[in-house]
Order: structure tokens, then C-alpha cells, then sequence
């Protein structure tokens, strides 16, 4: 059952500057919201270099801004390595005003920064904000460590300016599971403001499915982007090399961002060793995970809420730099039965992985081991939405089917 709109449009704002979470969230959102609501339209800026391999529904589309990079130490460069930083921030920060200017949304989503890539998006809130837009800040269920947040928000004084700008706060994910601003000193109006709406449920497409999906069972390897996942993927080739009982089939995706000389030398490697096939990159990961018996990951947002939708044991390698956000998920998931977890220094030793990923086979699914598998996230933002455009007088009108 669909709702239809005269017209009503969303402006969605991704600064993607390490991985593809950012963007693969919000495309999420906007499609279940299209499905939702006939007449609704939905703009998202990205960063993101890739952008323009994904599939987005009708009534979707994206503006690219110009790729800033997040380099391991937390410090940022252009992607094009002539353009100064500056000048590309300058750049970024024009065209999202421009484009809130020509779009003229009834909301403003905007994720995980709440002013954006070096307040990028301030301007854009403020000018949004005095046009009666609706401000929404989206979060992720974990942020990071609160004493590393905590710092992070007073340099930049953010937590006031959430207070300032922001009409709604959304934590995607359960109250239960974990608070993204827990240790923080959240002032009661910005309390007052969050919806914990829960985890963001995944589903397939209708299209047939990525012509590198292997017959029968196999553990998909996945890490995410890929721009730091190059020690998991050595991990589960060196275990595969060292013990000649791992024989369950494994397909490994590098991720579109592992730098090129990694990449070469881990598809070298894979090609020599059984059982294992390696690609680069595949669009459609939600097919690959739903066809999987099981899958190995450092466990970022949407490969949790992945692992979750599908239900399908998996083995999570956190990493822990320059954010502590997959390591506290990975924590908490294997504290409630969710997932099992191994760290960093015991997934280097391969009869300790080879060990883990023999178990992993027959670990039982997610839905069998805890009764905190709740996906409620996408129906719930639906559900706050039709209020919100209600309140600004747009006209809904239910349709069947």
C-alpha cells in the first residue's frame, strides 16, 4: 500500500569521504520512501567518487559534489590531487547551497555530520531553516567513542548547533542495542528531539542476481569499501593456504576503494589458492549476502543491518582506527548472541581463523541466538515522514497495491 502525493520532495546530504555507508544509507532510505509514497521526490548529495554505479529507483537521483578523501589518520585531501583541499571545499559547500536554493525541499536529511564536512552544510541549514524546511539529523547506532565524539563536537561546538538547527534526530538503529550520544551531555531540547527508529532493513531486487554469485553455499567476505580491509581479506587467504581441512567455498570482495597495489597482489593470491574466488567489486552486495551461508566482515552500519535482514551468521573483524564505531557494534552484537567477534591480533594467527571460519558454517542464524533482531527502521522513518509532510499541508492519499 502506497501513499500518493501531489508533490513533495526530499534533499538528502552524504559527505562520503571514506567507504560507501554514507551513501548506501541514504539510497536505502529514499527508495523504501519512493515505494512508500507516490509523487514524493528525492535529491541526495553525495561526495562519493562512485556514486554513479549504483541503481537508483525512479523518482531518485543524485548530485555529485566534488571527492574529498579521509585519509587513515583522520586527515583529509581532494581526490584530484591539483585541486587544493580548500578550493574543493569551497566548491562542495557552493553547490549544496545551490542546489537546496533550485530544489527547495520540504525536508533536509541529512547524514552522520551534522554540519557537514567542515561545516559545509551550515550555510545550507540556515538558509533551509528561515525557508520553513524541515531539518533532520540522521545518526548512526554507534557514533564512536564517546570521549573521541565528545572532543570531536566542543572544537566544533556542534552539540549547540544541532539544538539551533535541527527539528528532528534520528538514531538508526534500537534504543536498546546501543545510544550513539551516550557519554555526551545532550541537552534535554536535542533529547527531546531524538527518535530511535531502529536498524534499516535491506531486501533484494526482483532483477536477476550478480553474475559473480557462486552455486550453492559460500561465506562471503566482505569489507565494505574496502579502503582498509586489506588485513581481513590476507587473514582468511592465509588461513586458507595454511589448512588444507578449510574447504567450504569463499567469495571475497575487495571493495571499490582498496588501493591498487593491495588489490593486485590480493587477487594474485586468491587465484592460487582453493576453494577461494576474489572480485573486485560487486553493486548489488545485498544479492551476495542474501545468497551466502554465512559472512565475514569488519562489520560496518549497512553490512550489519545486512547480516540482520538476511539473517546470516557471520564472523566480524572490527577495525578499531581512526573510529571506535565498528568495534563497540561488534561488541555489543556478540554480547547479545547476534554475531561472534574476533579481534584484530587473533585473526593475523590462521589456525585461529581457520577455527572460526570452520564454526561459522554451522553458527545459527542471528534470529535463533537472540531475540534482538528488530528492522523496524524503514517502516518507522516512513511512518515520521507522512506526519512531517502532513504538517507542511501536503495532500496524501492512499492508494492500493
Amino acid at each position: 500500500m502506497t501513499r500518493r502525493l501531489e508533490d513533495a520532495r526530499i534533499l538528502m546530504y552524504s559527505h562520503d569521504t571514506f567507504g560507501l555507508g554514507h551513501l548506501r544509507r541514504c539510497r536505502a532510505i529514499a527508495h523504501s520512501l519512493v515505494e512508500d509514497f507516490r509523487g514524493l521526490n528525492i535529491l541526495i548529495i553525495s561526495g562519493s567518487p562512485i556514486a554513479g554505479a549504483f541503481d537508483y529507483r525512479a523518482r531518485v537521483d543524485f548530485v555529485k559534489i566534488p571527492s574529498v578523501i579521509k585519509l587513515r589518520n583522520g586527515e583529509y585531501t581532494s581526490m584530484e590531487q591539483h585541486i587544493d583541499l580548500q578550493e574543493t571545499l569551497k566548491m562542495r559547500q557552493a553547490i549544496i547551497r545551490h542546489t537546496a536554493e533550485s530544489f527547495q525541499p520540504d525536508i533536509f536529511i541529512v547524514d552522520k555530520e551534522p554540519m557537514g564536512l567542515r561545516g559545509e552544510v551550515e550555510d545550507t541549514l540556515a538558509y533551509l531553516k528561515a525557508c520553513g524546511t524541515t531539518l533532520v539529523l540522521g545518526l548512526r547506532d554507534v557514533m564512536d567513542a564517546p570521549h573521541l565524539l565528545d572532543a570531536e563536537w566542543k572544537r566544533h561546538d556542534v552539540m549547540r548547533k544541532i539544538g539551533r538547527y535541527y527539528d528532528r534526530v534520528w538514531v538508526y538503529g534500537p534504543p536498546d542495542f546501543y545510544d550513539p550520544l551516550i557519554g555526551l551531555d545532550v541537552p534535554s531540547q536535542v533529547r527531546g528531539r531524538m527518535d530511535f527508529v531502529g536498524f534499516l532493513q535491506r531486501s533484494v531486487s526482483h532483477e536477476p542476481g550478480p553474475e559473480h554469485r557462486p552455486k550453492g553455499d559460500y561465506i562471503l567476505v566482505t569489507t565494505g569499501g574496502g579502503g582498509d580491509g586489506a588485513s581481513l581479506i590476507h587473514d582468511v587467504l592465509h588461513a586458507y593456504k595454511e589448512d588444507p581441512d578449510l574447504t567450504h567455498r569463499a567469495l571475497i570482495v575487495l571493495g571499490p576503494y582498496m588501493p591498487g597495489e593491495q588489490r593486485q597482489k590480493l587477487l594474485k593470491k586468491g587465484a592460487k589458492i582453493p576453494y577461494v574466488e576474489v572480485i573486485e567489486f560487486d553493486n548489488r552486495m545485498e544479492e551476495l549476502i542474501a545468497g551466502a551461508k554465512a559472512v565475514v566482515a569488519m562489520g560496518g552500519y549497512n553490512t550489519y543491518c545486512e547480516i540482520l535482514s538476511f539473517d546470516k551468521p557471520a564472523l566480524i573483524v572490527p577495525r578499531v582506527n581512526p573510529r571506535e564505531e565498528q568495534l563497540i557494534r561488534a561488541t555489543r552484537a556478540a554480547e547479545l548472541g547476534l554475531v561472534s567477534m574476533l579481534s584484530s591480533e587473533e585473526s593475523c594467527l590462521p589456525p585461529v581463523m581457520a577455527k572460526a571460519l570452520r564454526e561459522l558454517v554451522h553458527r545459527p542464524p542471528p534470529s535463533q541466538t537472540s531475540q534482538a533482531l528488530r528492522l523496524e527502521g524503514l517502516r518507522n522513518i516512513s511512518q515520521i515522514v507522512s506526519d512531517l509532510l502532513e504538517e507542511t499541508g501536503a495532500q496524501l492519499t492512499v492508494v492500493k497495491g
